[in-house]
């Protein structure tokens, strides 16, 4: 029986008259990878900050680790790890230095806190830059210290604020096989991302817009939602000349019900009552290299989707 580490129920943050996290319920379960994604300003930031125990919630309730957030958020600071979008590490300090300076802070003893350096070092692969400056890493191996100070007293929980950004794509993709492979190990990861392929990777995602979750679920079963493609629809990648033109006519046409550029192709959305070869007369005419095939929704099909109807019925 899998057991939730992460638990909220209605959990309000106002500030001011402002409200940036309004009536959110979700539940992470442990060994997870949960994948938080919104727009910047949707409240994603905020949300972590209730559930590491920084901020106090307005209203609702949450827990972490079976620890209520609202009376005792230092008991959950213990038993968490946090790393933040920006790097906030010393930088005047060397790896090593680092590693120790947080290991101290979480009260490790001596033999723990060479047990633990060890560990984190193997972990890694940090092992050839433990002397250098962390400030002269490169941004890569910055995150992967970061990583290394947020798991150094073996935390159940780490909240990860957006740990990819800026970073290039190898680096980003050996990130995430450390992530793996702390989850293969039981720690549960909270991640907020706005890359739609860290998404696919994630257990669960929610997508968080204007203060709300608006969707919730494992990635395969959000692009099934019967909303991602409605009942009288099919989605089409189509193939032409001059994609741009293509698009431009494609959204006067009353039967595409949604249009958009994908690199160098278009991803339509359109009734089934019209053929594609009728599309393609309407969008790409003379274009004998015009075509139009099946797709699948993508996350990002369901998110865009999602957020149309959610702006929609907020209006």
């Amino acid at each position: 029986m899998t057991q939730s580490v992460i638990q909220t129920d209605r959990i309000t943050r106002r500030f001011g008259s402002f409200v940036a996290v309004r009536d959110v319920s979700l539940s992470v379960e442990r060994g997870s990878i949960f994948g938080l994604l919104g727009p910047n300003g949707s409240g994603k930031s905020t949300l972590i900050r209730m559930l590491c125990g920084v901020l106090r919630p307005s209203d609702g309730s949450g827990s972490v680790l079976g620890v209520d957030i609202r009376k005792d958020p230092e008991a959950i600071k213990r038993r968490i790890g946090y790393m933040s979008q920006k790097f906030s590490l010393y930088a005047d300090l060397s790896v090593l230095e680092n590693l120790r300076f947080y290991g101290r802070i979480y009260g490790l003893s001596p033999a723990r806190q060479s047990e633990r350096e060890a560990a984190v070092i193997q972990l890694t692969g940090i092992q050839p830059y433990t002397e250098r400056l962390a400030g002269q890493l490169s941004g890569g191996w910055k995150q992967r210290l970061a990583l290394a100070c947020a798991f150094i007293h073996e935390p159940e929980v780490i909240f990860l604020d957006e740990p990819t950004a800026g970073i290039d794509p190898v680096a980003r993709r050996d990130l995430w096989d450390l992530l793996f492979e702390l989850s293969h190990r039981g720690v549960t990861m909270f991640v907020t991302t706005h890359y739609m392929d860290e998404a696919e990777r994630c257990t669960h995602v929610g997508y968080i817009y204007m203060a709300r979750l608006i969707a919730l679920g494992k990635p395969a079963d959000l692009k099934a939602a019967p909303d991602v493609t409605p009942t009288g629809t099919r989605r089409y990648e189509v193939s032409c000349t001059n994609p741009t033109a293509a698009l431009a006519r494609a959204r006067t046409i009353p039967s595409v019900r949604d249009a958009t550029m994908f690199g160098d192709t278009l991803h339509i959305l359109l009734d089934d009552t019209v053929s594609t070869d009728a599309l393609l007369a309407q969008i790409a005419a003379g274009d004998p290299s015009a075509s139009a095939r099946p797709i699948a929704p993508t996350l990002e099909d369901a998110f865009v989707i999602l957020s149309r109807r959610h702006a929609r019925d907020a209006a």
